[in-house]
């Protein structure tokens, strides 16, 4: 396989028609390795347009353990328009792919992953590829205790909410922005929220199907 090619396909075919025209983040995705982020038996669909097991078993992949469509990674850094003065915090590390991403546009990143093994992973994955100032850590994201690290001026949700989290949107700092997937099968959106002077206001920009964050709230369904 022609890496190189494969890469340019990648950015040229999958993301930009889908709306991802930022210079700056089709540059950042020319640069950063995919491939080094991917586990080594899958390294062949490293630019490919589907979602990536992170484990061999299928209760991982049933856990959302995935790495997600570029396409998607794409259009989410894109509309969370990180800058460099800027704390981040991400919710779903996975192999720190997004982690990287978000580092190169951000001054410091601390990105959380519920699964230790993935943890410690992503963990090699970014020291290797030279990300320095992202912080892996061990926690539950829907429950983690953030008081001491907020608040941040931007999150991310690598993965998808019934609904927006609360306990998240409130480690915000003033015109900060949460940008996450929300919504049940079979319709889910992307949704921006950010918080403004007069108050949050919400954008649901797109639509896309994601695995589900662990633990976070589910709504009560009625059967009859």
């Amino acid at each position: 396989m022609n890496v190189e090619q494969a890469r340019f396909n990648m950015i040229e075919q999958q993301i930009r028609p889908w709306g991802v025209l930022d210079a700056h983040v089709l540059d950042l995705l020319a640069a950063v390795r995919r491939e080094d982020f991917v586990p080594l038996q899958h390294r062949a669909l490293a630019f490919a347009d589907l979602q990536i097991p992170l484990k061999d078993s299928e209760a991982a992949v049933a856990a959302g353990q995935v790495m997600l469509e570029p396409r998607i990674e794409a259009r989410l850094l894109q509309d969370l328009a990180v800058a460099k003065h800027e704390k981040v915090l991400e919710i779903g590390t996975g192999s720190g792919f997004m982690a990287a991403l978000l580092g190169h546009r951000a001054q410091r990143v601390l990105t959380l992953e519920i699964d230790p093994d993935l943890a410690q992973t992503a963990h090699a994955n970014l020291r290797r590829a030279g990300v320095l100032n992202v912080e892996v850590r061990v926690a539950d994201g829907a429950s983690a205790d953030l008081s001491a690290d907020g608040p941040f001026d931007a999150i991310l949700l690598s993965g998808s909410v019934a609904q927006l989290p609360e306990a998240l949107l409130a480690m915000l700092k003033p015109g900060g922005r949460l940008m996450g997937i929300v919504g049940d099968d079979p319709i889910m959106r992307a949704t921006l929220v950010y918080q403004s002077p007069a108050g949050a206001v919400v954008t649901q920009p797109w639509d896309e199907n994601v695995p589900r964050l662990l633990n976070f709230p589910e709504p009560s369904r009625f059967r009859f």
